[in-house]
């Protein structure tokens, strides 16, 4: 590989030049297998053996760690287009949506998307603030599901308030909110997450129509202030999706 090459891969680390580029770096055969079937547009590809029938530039183990972002190199790299999403036109109650606001942390950013492919989640929409979908410890935490999860960055408080004014219930997780386990829960709607450390924003807090509450157990005993934002994110998808069995 030219050095040219591998600055420009590098260089992909830098949300700037991802913007620029219009571009992001996947890593590892399984992940990059999803890709591909996915079909969005894979612009290079690099490997160490031949693990995509020829379609992959063979480089070696030494200029794959130079072009790595991980702290061990994988057995490929790839340069993804970064796809571009529409907007839908119309809200679909029928659906569960989630909202990230402010979720800065790039681990609970891919297991967030991790979680929203396993429970069923097709859309996340994220606050500006909320960390970027193609950061390459995003990307690599999603396991895949990032080719099967659309993240669209939006002004956060704006698209819940269109969303709410077509009929669309918006749940939020708070400390003050009503006990999940006895709340009434629709088979749809977008369920709010908030920052890691301040939860969620006032201004997003005001689109809310349900306020929720993981409880602890027992009442009444000392315990953490809160859950990590990932973990909440599991147990409320969960609760939705069981109510939403037959049965239940």
């Amino acid at each position: 590989m030219t050095r040219s090459e591998i600055r420009f891969i590098r260089s992909l680390a830098d949300k700037q030049a991802r913007t620029a580029a219009g571009l992001f770096v996947a890593e590892g055969s399984k992940l990059i297998g999803e890709i591909l079937a996915s079909g969005w547009e894979v612009e290079s590809l690099y490997s160490t053996r031949d693990s995509f029938g020829g379609r992959a530039v063979m480089v070696s183990p030494a200029d794959m760690e130079r072009i790595s972002m991980l702290k061990t190199s994988n057995d490929s790299l790839a340069t993804v287009r970064i796809p571009v999403f529409k907007a839908p036109r119309t809200a679909d109650a029928s659906r569960l949506a989630l909202a990230l606001d402010g979720v800065r942390n790039p681990g609970n950013m891919g297991t967030i998307i991790r979680l929203a492919d396993w429970f069923g989640v097709s859309t996340i929409l994220a606050s500006t603030d909320t960390a970027d979908v193609y950061n390459p410890k995003v990307v690599q935490s999603t396991m895949g599901a990032l080719a099967r999860v659309e993240v669209r960055y939006v002004d956060l408080p704006a698209e819940l308030r269109r969303l709410a004014g077509a009929g669309m219930p918006v749940y939020g997780t708070f400390l003050d909110g009503s006990d999940i386990y006895c709340s009434t829960l629709t088979e749809g709607g977008v369920v709010g997450m908030g920052n890691e450390g301040n939860g969620i924003s006032p201004e997003v807090e005001l689109c809310v129509s349900s306020r929720l509450l993981i409880p602890s157990f027992p009442p009444g005993r000392q315990k953490v202030e809160s859950l990590n934002v990932a973990t909440a994110t599991a147990i409320v998808l969960s609760e939705f999706r069981r109510r939403a069995l037959p049965g239940t």
